[in-house]
C-alpha cells in the first residue's frame, strides 16, 4: 500500500515532552499505522556530502543545551535499517554512515508518532552544496519508496525565526502568518516552483526563513505528490509569534 509523505513542524525540543502538538502527532501515527520504515530529512543534520544513517541501532542525539534534565535523558530506541539505508543510497547516491543517529528534529516528533519505537528509521542529510531545486529533485528520487511501504518525512518549520521569537508567547507576526498561508496555498495548488523559489512566495519571506535548513525538509515532502494525492494540514499554529508548527500530509496511508 502506498504510504503518505509527511512534514512535521517540530518547533522547540520541549514538544518531545508532550503538549497539544504532540497529541496530534500521535493521532497522525494512528491513522498511518505501522509502515515498513521511515526516511526522515531533519533540519538538524547538514553535511557537505549526502549521507544516510546505516546502523541497526541509531543513537538518540541530544543536539541542544539548556533544557530540563528530563529532555536530556529522553531516549528513542527505534531501530535503524541498513537495508533501507542501502536502498536510499541506491536511489540517491547518499553515502551510508554510522557517524550520526536520530537528532531531535526526528525523535522529538517520532516519539509521539510511533511511541513504541518499533518502526525502523533512517535519516537523510541536508547536503549544503544543493540549492532548493536540487533538494526538490533529490526528494523526487525517493518517491519509489512510498510504494515499498516507506513513509517519506521531513522535520523543520515553515517559519523559523528565533531572533523574533516571543518567549512568553503571543500573536503571530503578520509576516509570519502571511508566509505560512502562502506556503499552504502553494501546496494546495501543487505549485512546486513557488515553493522552490520561496523568496518570492510572500512579502518579507526572508524574515520567515532567515536560514534555509528548517524550510528545505518541506521540499522533500512536496516532491512526493502524485496525481490523486490529497494535501492536508495539522497543528496549524504559530508559536511565539515566529515558529510555525504547521504539518503537512500528502497522500493516504
Amino acid at each position: 500500500m502506498r504510504q503518505p509523505a509527511v512534514f512535521f513542524g517540530h518547533g522547540s525540543p520541549m514538544n518531545a515532552l508532550g503538549g497539544p502538538c504532540a497529541d496530534v502527532w500521535r493521532e497522525v501515527g494512528i491513522t498511518i499505522g505501522k509502515p515498513k520504515g521511515v526516511v526522515m530529512v531533519s533540519a538538524h543534520w547538514e553535511t557537505d556530502r549526502l549521507g544516510v544513517t546505516a546502523q541497526s541501532r541509531p543513537a538518540t542525539i541530544h543536539d541542544f543545551g539548556g533544557f530540563p534534565d528530563a529532555l536530556h535523558a529522553m531516549q528513542y530506541p527505534a531501530p535503524g535499517s541498513p537495508e533501507l539505508a542501502a536502498r536510499v543510497s541506491e536511489l540517491t547516491g547518499a553515502a551510508p554512515t554510522t557517524q550520526w543517529g536520530l537528532d531531535h528534529g526526528t525523535w522529538s516528533v517520532l516519539a509521539h508518532v510511533w511511541p513504541e519505537a518499533d518502526v525502523p528509521v533512517v535519516q537523510l542529510s541536508l547536503n549544503r552544496r544543493l540549492d532548493a531545486q536540487g533538494h526538490f529533485d533529490l526528494g523526487r528520487k525517493l518517491s519509489a519508496l512510498r510504494d515499498e511501504g516507506v513513509v517519506i518525512a521531513g522535520s523543520g518549520d515553515f517559519v523559523h525565526n528565533l531572533r523574533t521569537w516571543k518567549r512568553t508567547g503571543g500573536e503571530a507576526y503578520d509576516w509570519a502568518s502571511g508566509f505560512n498561508e502562502a506556503v499552504k496555498s502553494a501546496l494546495i495548488r501543487g505549485d512546486d516552483a513557488a515553493l522552490i523559489n520561496w523568496v518570492d512566495l510572500a512579502g518579507d519571506a526572508q524574515l520567515s526563513v532567515p536560514t534555509e535548513e528548517h524550510f528545505l525538509p518541506l521540499l522533500y515532502v512536496a516532491a512526493q505528490r502524485l496525481p490523486g494525492d490529497d494535501v492536508s494540514f495539522f497543528n496549524d499554529v504559530i508559536e511565539g509569534g515566529s515558529i510555525s508548527m504547521t504539518g503537512v500530509r500528502i497522500g493516504q496511508a
